[in-house]
């Protein structure tokens, strides 16, 4: 990285902001990069290290929790001219086990706090967490899937539409086993049944989905519209003649859709397996 090839962004933000928010890829005016230490009758120009609020997905958090450094991040002071590269380490301070780590570039101004910074990457990637329920609906494919949403996350339109695609394509299946599964549960007929377990064996995803438009329970619906049909219908608009800005609305799309999904069919089981939770303690106290 050179001085003369770079823009910033000139409004200044906050470093947690800026670590939190900002995808990577672009160098950014921050109003607090610098901590200062006075030792040694000297003043020492280190990185910030503020607290941040992350996701966390292990077991114990699942939700939004502080993250704190990992030691310090000094692995030499910071420059004025030039950019110092360097790796920061920040630990969930709940469950001390996930960590998320930053690579960047590093710029203080020849005076006060404020300077540059770039971010290179991170680890787990830049982006808004994915639902646990939605990774478990597509299973075997969750590579897949988080290399489309790093797409994405970054603005790649047809990369993020042909992933989702080969994703819902690729685990027809195992989405037409969760709906047999909720269809069971509230004792659909043997034709609805049937007419599922026919479009398993429907090797094309659009005859297949074609198939089975009225035997997705009503609890599934979303706003009144069969999820599959309009995941079939963003899928079917294909790449042909789409720019990039298109197949990155259309695979948003189909994400949101494919999540609100998968909340769906985990609540409808969820609720039949409270169901028989609560009728089994009252049979048992009856006794």
């Amino acid at each position: 990285m050179t001085d003369e090839k770079i823009e910033v962004h000139q409004e200044p933000r906050a470093l947690s902001d800026f670590l939190e928010s900002t995808p990577p890829g672009s160098v950014t005016r921050i109003k607090d990069l610098i901590q200062i230490e006075h030792k040694n009758q000297a003043d020492w120009y280190w990185i910030g290290a503020p607290e941040l609020h992350l996701h966390c997905p292990h077991d114990r958090c699942n939700g939004m929790r502080v993250f704190r450094v990992k030691g310090p991040p000094r692995s030499k002071e910071v420059p004025t001219q030039g950019f110092q590269f360097l790796f920061v380490e920040y630990l969930c301070s709940n469950c001390t086990d996930t960590a998320k780590t930053f690579s960047l570039a590093i710029r203080r101004d020849e005076s006060g706090i404020s300077g540059d910074a770039y971010k290179f990457g991170e680890l787990p990637a830049f982006g808004p967490p994915t639902a646990a329920r939605l990774m478990k609906l597509i299973g075997p494919d969750r590579e897949l899937f988080l290399r489309g949403r790093r797409s994405e996350n970054l603005g790649f339109g047809i990369g993020a539409f042909v992933y989702y695609r080969r994703v819902i394509e690729g685990q027809k299946n195992r989405i037409i086993d969760e709906i047999i599964k909720v269809s069971t549960k509230i004792g659909a007929s043997q034709e609805i049944m049937d007419s599922l377990a026919a479009a398993k064996n429907e090797t094309q995803f659009s005859k297949a989905i074609e198939s089975i438009k009225p035997a997705v329970p009503q609890a599934l619906l979303i706003n009144g519209h069969n999820p599959l049909t309009l995941l079939h219908s963003a899928l079917s608009e294909g790449l042909h003649a789409q720019t990039d800005e298109a197949c990155l609305e259309l695979a948003t799309s189909v994400r949101v859709v494919l999540a609100e999904l998968s909340e769906r069919l985990a609540q409808s089981l969820k609720d039949e397996a409270e169901l028989n939770k609560a009728l089994s303690r009252l049979i048992q106290a009856k006794r």
